[in-house]
């Protein structure tokens, strides 16, 4: 609501990243009334402002160093002049910044899945069992071999896809692709290489223990696979059409 030069802002947001230490937020809210694609714009939001209240630290199954937490807005005034760029324009703005989220969530964690086969391979070549190292089993370094393959072929869609942004070119459908591909990846990568580690991957003693838990977010946030395909089957043309 806005009353004079202010922005009076009431609701609730869920699941914000690192909520409890965070100075400012960048908030998505309605601004307007009409069609939900265009009411909403990006307001600049100090932490301190009254009537901003954090709920407590949501407890996740990974990624533990970073918070998340419920955060609810009772009145909350800002200045209007926070509005960053065009009022109207928030749902527009964020749809183009997602693409450069799922890009970056597919870059950083291509380093990771190289890692984890790394330290897989040099446990194995160590892990002795029937008289010779676990990595001398045919299935385990096939298996191995195909992960680093995926990997080497996501990285190369990541280049595509990044080198077409650079160029100013929509990347949508190629973006979404590497989100899918990322997050379902990491999962079996990180379920793959777990599982060769035997009772030591269950133990908290191990990177890759770490890696199963946190990397499962991929998956979700930014876009959950399930969306991913959605907007795959967009611009293929092969999504149905909502009934009227």
């Amino acid at each position: 609501v806005r009353r004079g030069d202010d922005l009076i802002i009431n609701g609730q947001k869920m699941w914000i990243t690192n909520a409890f230490q965070a100075d400012w937020m960048c908030l998505l809210a309605n601004t307007s009334e009409g069609a939900p694609h265009r009411n909403k714009s990006l307001i600049c939001v100090p932490m301190d402002t009254p009537g901003i209240h954090l709920a407590k630290k949501i407890d996740k199954m990974g990624m533990k160093c970073s918070d998340t937490a419920v955060i609810y807005f009772d009145d909350v005034r800002v200045p209007a002049k926070n509005i960053i760029g065009q009022e109207g324009l928030g749902f527009t703005y964020q749809m183009m910044q997602f693409q450069e989220e799922r890009l970056a969530a597919t870059a950083l964690s291509l380093t990771p899945m190289v890692n984890i086969i790394e330290q897989t391979i040099a446990y194995l070549k160590e892990r002795q069992a029937f008289g010779q190292p676990l990595l001398n089993n045919q299935y385990i370094h096939f298996r191995l071999a195909e992960l680093a393959t995926e990997v080497e072929m996501l990285r190369s869609c990541l280049y595509r896809a990044t080198d077409k942004h650079v160029a100013g070119e929509d990347v949508t459908q190629l973006a979404s692709m590497c989100k899918l591909k990322v997050g379902r990846l990491l999962r079996e990568v990180n379920d793959s290489c777990l599982q060769f580690w035997g009772g030591m991957g269950f133990t908290n003693d191990v990177l890759v223990s770490r890696m199963y838990r946190d990397m499962r977010l991929t998956s979700i946030g930014g876009g959950a696979d399930e969306v991913m395909l959605g907007i795959i089957c967009k611009g293929m043309g092969i999504l149905p059409k909502k009934m009227k």
